[in-house]
């Protein structure tokens, strides 16, 4: 059997592909490998969210160049190809730049691997995929072997928004919806395989709009799939939040009271320069609706410092926007310039010093938010559902309804079950509990 080396970058959704990249050269003789060394074949499948996403792109390359040509000294061949969205921004620059990649295939085009690979052995050359085909890509999908306890599934790819900082509508391309009935289909066959819950992806997945289907609609018929326990959804906009999704929350009991809704900013004139299309205080609405709905809901968000033109007042916005809306975690990042975005141009730049610091205060207080959450949890008796061993003998652990990780000694057999667990103690991004 040959070998397969998949290295992810970023995202969720580049996990799920990673993972259907492998099952599409299954059929072609590939078996996974744990690293690249004596690889048949290795993809990077890659990110240009975080800064300087494309260098590291190419100097993993150099890396792999030297393992290719190792491979090629012994006789053998090494496949090298470059995936994902750093393939479909800078595809041609790719071919240019680094004749060591065999092939390069953007993120809607990955289920034409199989032909790009029959190509490349006759011809030889450089394939390059990187158009926008969703719905061709869906109908290609072939069936999962296996999954994990919790399993991704793609429902939403896609972005129409386009904020002035992200290059995802370039890379990703407009929205795009899967048909209902295939998510249902593909939902039905991981939880044969053992899923016990899905976690719904998308740029916008709560956008999704499959033929008059919401996101809401989807939930309930998910729902109904026996031995299905637990859904949830991310990444959301808050333009998107609809009062039918509010309200699943509060009525479809196997939809997690946890959401991901990225804000970026506290400040309007930071969003409006974002082209957020939403306020703050719009921001604060939804979230007094999500928790009239479902009132011990966690909330996580994203948040942007430094954006080009950002004032103190415009920090102190969104501090004070953290401090009223309280989150159960978070993500923050200081702005970094993506090439062929509108905010790279702009002349109002943040000095890198006052990004630093801005960080380090959000991120105090975001920790300090999160530990208190945690901290709520302590003496609260909590339904887990046990993913995977733990490092300690004996120990598994499980996540609560609220995404957070728990510690228990538990016999195996309780992988893909759930227990109710008195939480008695936290660590620094978990907690500790002890069966009833």
């Amino acid at each position: 059997m040959k070998k397969l080396f998949v290295k992810t970058y970023g995202c969720q959704m580049n996990a799920y592909d990673s993972a259907r990249m492998a099952d599409l050269l299954a059929p072609l003789g590939y078996g996974p490998s744990d690293t690249p060394d004596g690889a048949d074949m290795v993809i990077l499948n890659t990110c240009h969210i975080r800064e300087k996403a494309a260098e590291k792109v190419y100097s993993e390359i150099g890396r792999l160049r030297t393992l290719k040509a190792q491979k090629a000294e012994s006789g053998g061949q090494m496949l090298l190809a470059v995936a994902g969205c750093v393939a479909q921004a800078e595809g041609e620059e790719i071919v240019a730049r680094a004749p060591a990649v065999d092939l390069v295939v953007g993120p809607q085009s990955y289920h034409r691997l199989p032909e790009m690979i029959a190509r490349f052995a006759r011809d030889g050359g450089h394939p390059l995929a990187a158009d926008f085909p969703a719905l061709e890509k869906f109908d290609a999908l072939v069936e999962t072997k296996e999954t994990g306890i919790s399993a991704f599934l793609t429902v939403q790819e896609g972005c129409d928004k386009f904020c002035t900082f992200c290059v995802v509508p370039y890379t990703r391309g407009p929205e795009h919806s899967r048909d209902p009935e295939a998510v249902l289909a593909e939902a039905r066959h991981l939880v044969d395989l053992g899923a016990r819950e899905l976690v719904l992806l998308g740029q916008n997945v709560n956008a999704y709009d499959g033929g008059g289907w919401t996101l809401a609609r989807l939930c309930e018929g998910l729902a109904r799939i026996d031995g299905l326990e637990r859904i949830r959804y991310t990444t959301s906009h808050p333009r998107d939040m609809s009062d039918d999704l509010i309200a699943a929350h509060r009525d479809n009991d196997k939809l997690m009271p946890y959401l991901h809704l990225p804000v970026q900013s506290g400040s309007d004139a930071v969003l409006e320069a974002m082209n957020r299309k939403h306020a703050a205080d719009d921001y604060r609405r939804i979230i007094e609706r999500l928790r009239a709905a479902r009132p011990d809901m966690a909330l996580t968000s994203d948040f942007i410092v430094g954006f080009p033109g950002e004032s103190d007042a415009d920090f102190e916005a969104t501090m004070q926007l953290v401090r009223d809306v309280g989150f159960a975690t978070a993500f923050s990042f200081k702005y970094s310039k993506r090439p062929g975005t509108p905010a790279a141009a702009l002349r109002k730049q943040v000095a890198e010093d006052v990004k630093s610091a801005r960080l380090e205060a959000l991120q105090a207080l975001l920790t300090r938010q999160q530990h208190e959450f945690d901290d709520s949890q302590i003496g609260r008796t909590l339904p887990v559902l046990f993913e995977k061993p733990g490092r300690d003998e004996g120990q598994l652990v499980g996540r609560t309804p609220y995404l957070q990780p728990v510690h228990v000694q538990m016999p195996a057999e309780m992988i893909g079950r759930i227990a109710d667990i008195r939480i008695e103690r936290r660590t620094a991004n978990s907690l500790h509990g002890s069966p009833i």
